[in-house]
């Protein structure tokens, strides 16, 4: 695949950040990550939303006039404008239980040590589980599932319990003109 404007999402764990960083580093473009223009800095993290066209026009400052970027996360219900602009989507997939693991790899990590607020964790790894439950109202499968049906650009759907390197080395390698 040639540098244009990538959208790598799937559900939280899936590792949307991880293959975006990898193939901007490969194609030398700007990363940038939804929930950086989704939530306002705050300590805790993700507490305060940040207003929809508040999201857009930070995009807009930061990254979207540029020629290539690579964008990861979930813009459902908020980021039209900026899914228009994408030239092709990357969709990931992983197994429920592996992707519950991760996640909370993930936070202990980001505590570095410290202490973590095991009542956040635990409310936000509830909130992750809903993924696969088909009546789930938050991000769910059935949301991007509907979402992507929508889609006017290519889409390539990985499971990425492959590497990451593997699943750089399949999105640099994939053609989207021809499916």
């Amino acid at each position: 695949m040639q540098r244009s404007r990538l959208h790598v999402t799937g559900a939280s764990g899936a590792g949307t950040t991880t293959l975006a960083r990898a193939v901007a580093d490969a194609w030398a473009v700007p990363h940038a990550d939804a929930d950086d223009y989704f939530w306002v800095p705050t300590d805790p993290p993700y507490v305060d939303k940040r207003p929809d066209a508040e999201r857009i026009a930070l995009m807009e400052q930061v990254f979207l006039p540029r020629e290539a970027w690579v964008v990861s996360g979930s813009m459902l219900g908020w980021g039209k404008s900026v899914v228009a602009r994408c030239d092709a989507v990357v969709f990931l997939t992983l197994d429920p239980a592996e992707r519950l693991r991760r996640i909370e790899a993930r936070e202990r990590v980001r505590r570095q040590g410290g202490p973590v607020d095991e009542a956040a964790l635990s409310a936000f790894l509830a909130w992750a589980r809903g993924y696969d439950d088909p009546s789930f109202t938050g991000r769910s499968r059935a949301a991007h599932e509907d979402w992507l049906t929508r889609l006017t650009c290519p889409v390539l759907r990985l499971d990425s319990s492959l590497s990451p390197e593997a699943l750089r080395d399949e999105v640099l390698a994939w053609s989207p003109t021809s499916g």
